[in-house]
């Protein structure tokens, strides 16, 4: 019997948008054992859930090594896919779904890990949650912004 000696860590993350689609933008605070690293960025084109799937990747492109990870995330849509829908999606070859290349860049990142995704209601005081909501709200305004300052 193997010993799983992975590392067990928490990746909190959101994503923002204004209009959908609109301006947008991601942020995450990956957590181990209370050292946490803040991330975000931003698209000045995307949706909601791009921004919601694009959190989850880019706080798993942090990881260094195979590790136990915890997505926290006020998406429903994120939440299930993780742990329910993508299994029967990558079966079917993602035929009608939509986010396809991302959730395969998904499937490309996760695969050393072990991952489970837990929801957590919006907007309702979970610490992380708003800070990442501030975070990604922050990065959509700045993508907004420049995107106009642009046209």
């Amino acid at each position: 019997m193997q010993k799983n000696n992975n590392k067990q860590v928490t990746l909190y993350c959101d994503g923002s948008c204004l209009g959908n689609p609109g301006a947008g933008g991601y942020a995450g605070i990956l957590d181990y054992k209370g050292n946490q690293k803040r991330y975000s960025g931003g698209n000045p084109y995307t949706t909601n859930n791009k921004m919601e799937i694009q959190a989850v990747i880019e706080g798993l492109k942090l990881l260094k090594e195979p590790c136990k990870v915890e997505v926290v995330t006020d998406s429903n849509y994120v939440a299930q896919s993780i742990n329910i829908w993508l299994k029967g999606w990558v079966k079917n070859d993602f035929k009608g779904k939509k986010n396809v290349e991302l959730w395969k860049e998904y499937l490309r990142i996760v695969s050393p890990h072990t991952i489970h995704a837990t929801w957590v209601k919006a907007h309702n005081g979970h610490p992380q949650n708003e800070e990442c909501d501030t975070m990604a709200r922050e990065e959509a305004t700045k993508q907004h912004n420049t995107r106009n300052r642009d046209e």
